[in-house]
């Protein structure tokens, strides 16, 4: 095992693009709902058009592994920002019409979630297959991180602009900071995989995954779903409760980023407890600290009070940064890891479909205090899944055992 790995001989390939591209996220998340608003939407509606970026991650995630599979990770990539671009065009259409408008704009937002399932599968199988399995959690967890830095700045680089274009600013800075990563992406090569292992991959089939892993997928992927769902809540409640307090997007958006401020700052940490203790000790933690975010938002009543549990709620996202993916990467095999990921992460966004629409449904029918209430027990519910069947030891490094054998256990989920 290569003891002399250091993360920063990869670092220009895999975590620059990945901060730009959360730039991009984070400059447009607070104000996906506001526009949509701005456009005649309601406040349940609003919260339906957000929940597109989940759909349509969901609705590409396999095409996505077979994709990564068949050009190789740098392209998909590639292909990714060219469908964000897109995706971005059109919600920067603004017609007369409000409800062609609307239609426009949704649409763009399920490209955008398409590109995001093409880019992350890619990144995530590139960082698993250039990492040894010692290291993987702190990789993983950093890749993570780096997206979370892009997120921080994006809303305060989003808000910004606002003041000088609008809600439009925040999409602007958003197509300049996917743009640049397409040509950092552009200027990285691919993965070199021999042909004969490139011919074996594209031989598994999904349904042959299903049967292998079917247990594994009801079971730790049902945790997957949960913390999924909760995170992806995570991402419109902030800008959705300010709005109901009457405060002005620009301050949304800058409470979003003080959130995103804690989340960014607590990555690595989480990472090197991972590698050292085992998944178990940051993937339940973090799930109990934003189902408690959750259940306090309903009682703020101010910018102040708003901003102490959105960081309260960015803790706790932050101290998971890379769990999903590092538990994916831990339980998928060498031969089809692709065909493997898109497969774990349709679980992981089926989650961040679901989590909006139930804040969404539940808030159509007894409004959205009850709504954030429910997807607090959505929080709770993945901390329990989570500690049922996440391995204690998974990923654990233990006194004598050498990596590789210790990796070899933790990839064994029963």
């Amino acid at each position: 095992m290569p003891e002399e790995f250091r993360l920063r001989s990869i670092a220009v390939a895999a975590y620059g693009p990945s901060t730009l591209f959360g730039l991009a996220e984070g400059a447009i998340f607070p104000v996906i709902a506001l526009s949509a608003i701005e456009r005649g939407a309601t406040t349940s509606v609003a919260a339906l058009v957000a929940a597109l970026i989940g759909i349509g991650s969901i609705a590409t995630n396999i095409p996505s592994g077979i994709l990564a599979t068949r050009i190789g990770e740098r392209r998909a990539m590639l292909v990714a920002a060219v469908i964000t671009v897109v995706g971005l065009a059109f919600c920067l259409v603004d017609l007369r019409d409000h409800a062609l408008s609307l239609l426009a704009y949704a649409f763009g937002v399920l490209l955008i979630g398409a590109a995001s399932s093409v880019y992350n599968l890619a990144r995530q199988s590139y960082l698993t297959e250039m990492v040894p399995p010692h290291m993987r959690a702190r990789a993983l967890s950093t890749l993570g991180g780096t997206m979370r830095i892009g997120v921080f700045l994006g809303p305060f680089i989003g808000a910004a602009a606002m003041h000088f274009w609008g809600l439009d600013g925040a999409y602007i800075v958003a197509l300049v900071a996917i743009i640049a990563a397409a040509v950092i992406v552009y200027r990285v090569p691919d993965l070199e995989l021999s042909e004969s292992r490139r011919a074996a991959a594209a031989s598994v089939t999904t349904v042959g995954i299903l049967k292998q892993y079917w247990r594994l997928f009801v079971t730790l992927g049902l945790g997957i779903l949960l913390l999924s769902a909760i995170r992806q809540t995570r991402q419109i409640v902030i800008p959705l409760w300010a709005a109901h307090l009457g405060l002005e997007p620009s301050t949304s958006s800058i409470i979003y980023g003080v959130a995103g401020a804690i989340d960014a700052l607590t990555f690595y940490p989480a990472g090197k407890v991972m590698d050292r203790y085992g998944r178990r000790w940051v993937a339940v933690p973090s799930t109990l600290v934003l189902g408690i975010s959750f259940a306090l938002m309903p009682l703020t009543h101010g910018v102040a009070t708003l901003a102490l549990v959105a960081m309260v709620m960015g803790f706790g996202n932050g101290i998971g940064s890379g769990i999903v993916m590092t538990l994916g990467a831990d339980t998928s095999p060498a031969i089809g890891r692709p065909t493997f990921l898109g497969v774990w992460r349709e679980l992981a966004d089926a989650g961040a479909g679901i989590g909006p629409v139930i804040l969404s449904a539940v808030t159509a029918l007894a409004g959205l205090a009850l709504g954030i209430e429910v997807s607090a027990v959505v929080g709770f519910a993945a901390a329990a899944s989570l500690w049922a069947w996440v391995p204690k030891n998974a990923g654990r490094v233990r006194p004598g055992v050498a990596a590789g054998a210790r990796d070899a256990s933790a990839e064994d989920p029963t």
